[in-house]
């Protein structure tokens, strides 16, 4: 059986504690620092605090969930659609190299808005574009306008990315 990456919730101000006590278990776990500089009364210094506010990730087995949900500071898994929400390796990939780039990282939640133009990150329409028509709770309307005709498709929000944040990354 494969290990797999999984997001789980901490105690807030607790990431860099959980992150040592899972190390300590032998759990393979990933806290992204973000480097930010502070200033105090007399001087300038670079820390590093965690750039997902109450959250870290790890890398298990299927079996190893209670283990790590029995740890001290950890709340529970992420979930999404009633299982733990499982995070591709290309993501964290991606996450390690940019705070590796950059510092004072800054996480912006995307909001998907009327007449946005969206890719399609997953299921059939991957790697589509199109405009946003309608948003409707966790479904949006999107408008795919390839071919020269008009596909409407209503995507969950998680499968969308903005077309503007791709290429501004690129």
């Amino acid at each position: 059986m494969s290990v797999k990456w999984y997001a789980i919730y901490t105690r807030p101000r607790w990431e860099k504690k959980v992150n040592g006590l899972l190390l300590q278990k032998g759990i393979e776990v990933y806290c992204p620092l973000n480097k930010v500089r502070r200033k105090w009364s007399d001087r300038m210094k670079t820390i590093e605090e965690p750039l997902f506010k109450s959250y870290v990730f790890v890398r298990i087995h299927d079996e190893d969930r209670t283990a790590v949900r029995m740890t001290n500071g950890v709340v529970n898994f992420v979930y999404w659609n009633g299982k733990p929400a499982l995070i591709k390796e290309k993501e964290i990939q991606t996450i390690k190299r940019f705070l590796d780039e950059y510092e004072n990282v800054e996480v912006v939640k995307m909001e998907v808005a009327t007449g946005n133009r969206v890719q399609v990150i997953a299921g059939p329409m991957m790697d589509k574009e199109g405009q946003v028509l309608e948003v409707k709770n966790k479904t949006v309307k999107v408008c795919i306008d390839s071919l020269g005709y008009m596909l409407i498709a209503y995507i969950d929000k998680s499968k969308l990315i903005s077309v503007q944040q791709t290429n501004q990354n690129s």
